[in-house]
């Protein structure tokens, strides 16, 4: 197997913004934790984030938020991406849809996708659609991810794992795997 990481939406205006969480600090150092391995390890690391523009239909939903080109749409100085990681905008909730992930994670071989940061029941929840319908597996960790509520979380990875057929896991085990 081939992984990679992906940071999805650690941006400050998810985690401290405008629809910012408490619950996004809780999964910070975690994420700092699979980082540092994958890159150890070489493994591709991919952050997608929002970088909505003034006409994305998304904020009529959520309003204005993680707008590009915006101190909210900067990755959180927390989790600074590294020398050689991608960083990509996307404007919907799928970090593939009209992103070059799909194809620099093919350039890589990557059978299976490491899937972090926020929502567990929004962005995760689709991007792992997405990955699952590329013949990509969805590897999860519980703990490397969060929503708005514990219910949402919850939901969220539960609607992965039944119909992506997503591994549920946690951090520790993922760092494991790329000693």
């Amino acid at each position: 197997m081939t992984d990679a990481l992906l940071i999805v939406d650690m941006v400050n205006d998810f985690v401290t913004g405008k629809l910012g969480t408490p619950r996004a600090k809780r999964i910070i150092p975690n994420i700092r934790a699979l980082a540092g391995a994958a890159r150890r390890a070489g493994v591709p690391v991919f952050y997608v984030n929002d970088a909505h523009l003034p006409k994305d239909f998304e904020l009529k939903i959520w309003g204005p938020h993680s707008m590009a080109g915006t101190k909210g749409a900067e990755i959180i100085p927390e989790l600074p991406a590294g020398k050689g990681d991608y960083v990509f905008g996307k404007q919907t909730y799928s970090a593939f849809y009209e992103t070059p992930l799909d194809t620099v994670l093919r350039a890589h071989d990557v059978d299976s996708l490491v899937i972090t940061g926020l929502h567990s029941n929004i962005c995760c929840r689709h991007t792992s659609a997405d990955a699952f319908f590329r013949g990509l597996q969805p590897i999860v960790p519980e703990d490397g991810v969060e929503s708005l509520t514990q219910e949402a979380h919850e939901e969220g990875l539960e609607y992965i794992k039944t119909i992506y057929q997503g591994e549920i896991t946690d951090a520790a085990k993922v760092t494991r795997r790329w000693r």
